[in-house]
């Protein structure tokens, strides 16, 4: 992409266009690289973020906006945008990396978008470059849910069940498969109140806790429940996905009693609609008034 088609994009002419070329030269490129530049625009993406953030949510305190911004300037979020903008086509890059594929690692491609922030704010001040996150950023609020972004599957779990005072989670590990320096960890995550028992799977105990609670928490919002424990239904599954640093939280079917064709044994008390000499069998003669025949006695001949 040419230097003109990318100012396009970025809605933002340079008076020095140098600047921009540097923004976009990895350090594999040559001693002109746009290291520097990243450092200033880190900086200013997150003052124009937390700007930005206060005046959009007023009623949020500090440690949400805090989490708000954390993660709307993370890796993640800066490659994503990067690559609505087609950052990778406009990269200079040293031999090693282009044969590596490096054009297209999240590292880079955040990198060189706070370098290009930071050779805005220096080609024309911070409001030019605040303008710049503020385009980049308004249509990604709109979508944001302050409740819930930032936080893992755990923690919303944990929110979830105590808003409407439900006794935690309990999570035990089940299984261990392979080898010592690659184990995959099974853990169970299960809900007695609302009878949910669903399986997680990761390469860490951490892992696959929070693929079990995610599964939990799928399970819960997608059946719903009531106060006194309602039954949920068949359990959640949850393929195994692979990501660049190997697999992460996967759910399983666990083999029970709530499939159709199958009673579930009751571990709560007997009902009180049915009588109590159904509920439980008298297992001692009374002992006042005339003596009555033991249930357990033989009868007498007759």
């Amino acid at each position: 992409m040419s230097i003109d088609a990318l100012q396009q994009r970025l809605g933002y002419t340079f008076a020095n266009p140098s600047l921009l070329r540097q923004a976009l030269t990895h350090r594999s490129h040559g001693r002109q690289n746009n290291e520097r530049l990243e450092f200033l625009g880190d900086s200013v993406l997150n003052c124009a973020v937390s700007a930005l953030l206060y005046e959009h949510f007023s009623r949020i305190d500090e440690g949400d906006l805090s989490r708000l911004r954390a993660n709307l300037v993370k890796q993640q979020s800066l490659y994503e945008i990067a690559q609505r903008l087609e950052l990778s086509a406009s990269l200079q890059l040293g031999e090693g990396e282009l044969k590596s594929g490096g054009f297209r690692r999240p590292s880079i491609l955040g990198d060189t978008l706070e370098a290009i922030i930071g050779a805005i704010y220096l080609d024309g001040g911070f409001q030019a470059a605040q303008a710049l996150v503020v385009s980049l950023y308004t249509p990604i609020l709109a979508s944001v849910d302050p409740g819930t972004l930032g936080k893992d599957a755990k923690t919303l779990l944990q929110e979830y069940l105590q808003g409407r005072k439900i006794p935690l989670p309990v999570y035990s590990v089940v299984a261990t498969h392979g080898a010592a320096h690659n184990q995959m960890f099974e853990v169970e995550c299960a809900i007695p109140k609302l009878r949910v028992q669903v399986l997680g799977s990761g390469g860490s105990r951490r892992a696959a806790e929070q693929a079990a609670a995610k599964l939990a928490l799928e399970s819960v919002h997608s059946r719903g429940h009531s106060a006194g424990g309602t039954q949920i239904g068949k359990r959640a599954k949850m393929r195994a996905d692979r990501t660049p640093t190997g697999l992460e939280g996967a759910g399983r079917d666990r083999p029970d009693h709530d499939k159709p064709g199958h009673d579930r044994p009751s571990r709560d008390r007997p009902g009180r609609d049915q009588p109590l000499d159904r509920q439980l069998p008298l297992l001692t003669p009374q002992t006042d008034g005339p003596e009555a025949a033991s249930p357990f006695e033989p009868e007498p001949p007759r």
